[in-house]
C-alpha cells in the first residue's frame, strides 16, 4: 500500500519509524545508517518533511534531531496509515473485542522503537484475559499481517508490582 503511494523507500522507512511511535526521535546518520543509505539522501528527505511541516527538528548539542510533528493536520491520517500498513490496527481490533477485560495494551522494543523487524510484542493488561482466544485471534492477526505477534498477559496487581520491568524497555501504550 505504501509502496504505491509513496515512491521513495526511504520515505516510507522514514514514516514507518517516526510515526508508528510519534515519541521516537533519531539524528540524520543514526537514520542514514539504520536504513543503509547515504547521509545525503537521507537528508534530502528530512529536508523534505520536515519543510512541510510532517517532522521537528530540535537542535541537541551538534545533532539534530527529528520526529514526528504530532500537531500537524496530516498527522493523525499519516499514523493511521502507517499503523495500518503495519497491521496494528487489525492485532488491537482482534485483542480487544472479544478477550475479557482489558486495561492496557502495550507494543514493546523494535515497533515501539518505530523498527519493523517483523515481531510484534504485545503486552496486555488486565484480569480475566482468555489466553487461549488470544493465541487463536494472534494466529489470524499474524496471516493477515505477515508479522509474528509474541504476547504476554499480566493481571492488572501482577502489572503493577512488576511494570518497572516492562516499562524500562522501549515501549508506547496503545490503550
Amino acid at each position: 500500500m505504501l509502496k504505491e503511494l509513496f515512491t521513495s523507500k526511504t520515505r516510507i522507512k522514514l514514516l514507518l519509524k517516526l510515526f508508528l511511535n510519534p515519541g521516537v526521535s533519531s539524528y540524520l546518520r543514526e537514520l542514514a545508517a539504520e536504513f543503509d543509505v547515504s547521509p545525503n539522501a537521507m537528508k534530502e528527505e528530512l529536508d523534505g518533511l520536515s519543510d512541510a511541516g510532517y517532522l521537528n527538528k530540535k537542535k541537541e548539542g551538534r545533532y539534530i534531531f527529528y520526529n514526528a510533528n504530532s500537531s500537524h493536520p496530516f498527522f493523525p491520517e499519516i499514523s493511521s496509515i502507517v499503523r495500518k500498513y503495519i497491521g496494528i490496527d487489525q492485532i488491537l481490533e482482534y485483542i480487544l473485542s472479544t478477550i475479557g477485560d482489558v486495561d492496557s495494551v502495550y507494543v514493546l522494543d523494535d515497533y515501539a522503537k518505530g523498527i519493523d523487524s517483523g515481531l510484534i510484542d504485545v503486552l496486555i493488561i488486565g484480569d480475566d484475559i482468555d489466553s487461549d482466544r488470544i493465541v487463536d485471534l494472534c494466529a489470524k492477526a499474524e496471516e493477515a499481517i505477515q508479522r509474528k505477534i509474541r504476547f504476554m498477559v499480566l493481571g492488572t496487581e501482577e502489572f503493577t508490582n512488576t511494570s518497572n520491568i516492562y516499562l524500562r524497555r522501549p515501549n508506547w501504550k496503545v490503550v
